[in-house]
């Protein structure tokens, strides 16, 4: 049984009200994935992004956007996917994140952005459960969309505390 788990929005994880709205969706590894377009700033392509040493393997770096510095994540390497050569289609997802310490505005490094679904509550279901031993805190839950099942992620949930502390700290240490 899925435990219900409170995310940022004050939502639970089991309590699929609310959970519908409009998602962009985006590719990784040939899958589909989504997260809240509310949570959603902009999307850029791909730029020139700076690295950051003694950070985790799943930050990339920081990018200079409009004179702001934004910590970017490659969400393959957060999900423990294999890593891939960025394409054209290659591009950054800007979200802005609630962490314990505030929000934080960071870039999520996807294969490809696809479009915005209006998802219904009678297409959403919870995510299967896959033991305890799997953390899947970071999904807020499963839609299906046409033939296809979409992952609804919670972005606020893709990062442990510790990891925003962290980028938090990369972001104020940067100076262009």
């Amino acid at each position: 049984m899925r435990e219900n788990r409170e995310n940022t929005d004050g939502r639970t994880h089991g309590n699929l009200a609310g959970l519908a709205g409009k998602y962009l969706t985006f590719r990784l590894r040939g899958e589909t994935y989504s997260i809240e377009i509310l949570k959603v700033q902009e999307i850029i392509g791909l730029m020139s992004i700076t690295p950051v040493p003694r950070t985790p393997a799943f930050v990339r770096g920081v990018i200079n956007l409009r004179g702001k510095v934004i910590p970017v994540v490659d969400l393959r390497r957060k999900l423990q996917m294999e890593a891939r050569e960025d394409t054209d289609r290659t591009c950054i997802i800007v979200v802005r994140v609630e962490g314990p310490e505030g929000p934080l505005t960071m870039g999520v490094l996807v294969d490809e952005v696809s479009e915005v679904l209006d998802i219904a509550e009678s297409q959403i279901e919870p995510a299967p459960a896959f033991g305890a031993s799997v953390d899947t805190a970071f999904i807020l839950a499963m839609a299906k969309v046409d033939e296809a099942v979409v992952i609804l992620l919670d972005v606020n949930q893709i990062l442990t505390a510790g990891e925003l502390h962290l980028l938090k700290e990369s972001e104020a240490n940067q100076a262009w």
